[in-house]
């Protein structure tokens, strides 16, 4: 069909409505796309066609926003620091530094110890959950609901002061250990155990058709899939236990936050006393974080 003349009249309405549309969004210059595309590169990571969440991002990039949250973050403590008006006593803090450095190897040995123990007893509880013996099952089940019910502090009193005593464990730092792998292991349990849950059943239904028995099935087919994806709730629950020995000195037991608070009481340093705490358990929770995240790459696999 031939189109229909305009009349001069809507045509002149038209081009008054482009010319209105042209003043309010004006083209852009090429500087203009340039500074644009600049400031998107350096604060927004691109979008991949595969929509992956993995790609590798530049490294200027991230030291640059990293040297910026660095900068926030300390022009915060700063600002609080100076509007608190506290004068720092180092010198008190620093005569009492054998105390702290000791309190420090303690609680890293308490940790290693109470890691180990907690992960046998993890991955123990989070099969036994899976068994086919009912007093297995349910003893698990009981064990798991008891411990991640009630509190840390009063699992430990009860402990040392109750089953060590009747037991005749009279070595604090052993029933120290063994009452913190105990508490975590509940949870290091549930983690397994919803780890194990989440292969798929045809997963497993096709290892029995091929032949694999169950302990194979859990090498070859389960375990792979499950330390990728337990690995990061493993990572906090691993810094959580490492925090969580700090209670510990409720039955005497010389770790980092007790030879903190005996500083504090001898020298009235609130601050300098326990700042040094927190970047102590930074040192000792950070690096677990970076292994976790080498040890997801390593052990990443398509399913």
């Amino acid at each position: 069909m031939p189109k229909k003349n305009l009349s001069p009249r809507l045509r002149d309405q038209t081009l008054q409505e482009q010319d209105g549309l042209q003043r309010k969004n004006p083209p852009r210059s090429s500087s203009q796309l340039r500074r644009g595309h600049f400031f998107r590169a350096l604060f927004l990571r691109p979008v991949s066609p595969d929509s992956s969440p993995r790609q590798k991002d530049n490294r200027g990039i991230l030291a640059f926003n990293t040297l910026l949250v660095v900068l926030l973050l300390s022009g915060l403590m700063w600002f609080g620091f100076s509007r608190l008006q506290y004068t720092f006593m180092w010198e008190n803090v620093w005569i009492y530094r054998v105390n702290l450095f000791n309190g420090f190897l303690m609680t890293i040995l308490i940790s290693l110890g109470s890691l180990l123990l907690s992960t046998l007893l993890g991955v123990f509880f989070g099969l036994a959950q899976r068994s086919r013996i009912h007093i297995l099952r349910i003893f698990s089940r009981f064990y798991i609901e008891i411990i991640r019910g009630t509190p840390l502090l009063v699992q430990i009193l009860i402990f040392f002061y109750v089953i060590a005593n009747a037991l005749g464990v009279e070595n604090r730092y052993t029933a120290g250990i063994v009452v913190m792998s105990i508490f975590s292991g509940a949870y290091l349990a549930e983690i397994i155990r919803a780890g194990v849950d989440s292969v798929g059943t045809t997963q497993i239904e096709t290892a029995k058709a091929i032949g694999l028995t169950k302990p194979q099935t859990y090498r070859f087919v389960i375990f792979p899939q499950v330390i990728t994806r337990v690995l990061p709730p493993l990572a906090g629950q691993f810094a959580s236990l490492i925090k969580d020995s700090s209670l510990l000195s409720i039955i005497a037991i010389k770790e980092f936050t007790m030879a903190a608070r005996e500083v504090n009481a001898n020298t009235f340093s609130t601050l300098e006393s326990y700042i040094p705490l927190a970047a102590g358990y930074l040192l000792l929770t950070i690096p677990i974080s970076f292994l976790t995240k080498r040890l997801e790459k390593r052990f990443s696999y398509e399913t």
